[in-house]
């Protein structure tokens, strides 16, 4: 959602179909991006973190599909502008020389930064689909934000039981 916009909201459901349009778009995104970190991690077990959470990611495509028709809506990418943002300065650390452990420890970094934009996100759609009483499309969106949180909870522990001690070695 840019800041000069057309967009217009009558409702709490307006901004929630909106809501739910800009993290369908973020998580298309997420799709594609998910792959070249695993791909440049050099920690086995970062690459892993990465490979399940994709997986995971084509479930949150799936699920906000669900939720669009849940809510007799067409499944509708809104451009996440932010998303674009965290996603080329995943790509920078992709791109990044150097040693391999602060490069992961980068690409922790990186990742943290959109788990954390995805939280928000669907913590606020899920509050805007309860206000509306519609707690199917709540509960869906609970779920993956429970996801987005493990997820991010991963990435931390790998980087201070490993990555970050070797980075700091480096």
């Amino acid at each position: 959602m840019g800041l000069f916009t057309s967009t217009e909201f009558n409702s709490l459901e307006d901004l929630l179909v909106e809501q739910l349009q800009d993290l369908y778009d973020a998580e298309h995104r997420l799709v594609e991006a998910l792959p070249k970190m695993a791909e440049a991690a050099s920690s086995s077990e970062l690459k892993q973190a990465f490979r399940e959470h994709l997986e995971e990611t084509k479930g949150h495509v799936q699920r906000l599909e669900q939720a669009f028709k849940l809510l007799d809506r067409s499944a509708k990418r809104e451009s996440c502008e932010a998303m674009k943002g965290l996603v080329k300065e995943g790509e920078e650390m992709i791109e990044a020389k150097g040693d391999p452990m602060v490069r992961d420890a980068a690409l922790i970094a990186a990742a943290q930064r959109v788990e954390h934009y995805e939280m928000a996100g669907y913590g606020s759609a899920r509050n805007f689909a309860q206000r509306c009483g519609r707690s199917d499309v709540a509960d869906l969106l609970q779920q993956t934000l429970q996801e987005e949180g493990n997820a991010d909870k991963k990435l931390s522990s790998i980087a201070e039981s490993s990555v970050n001690v070797a980075a700091s070695n480096a």
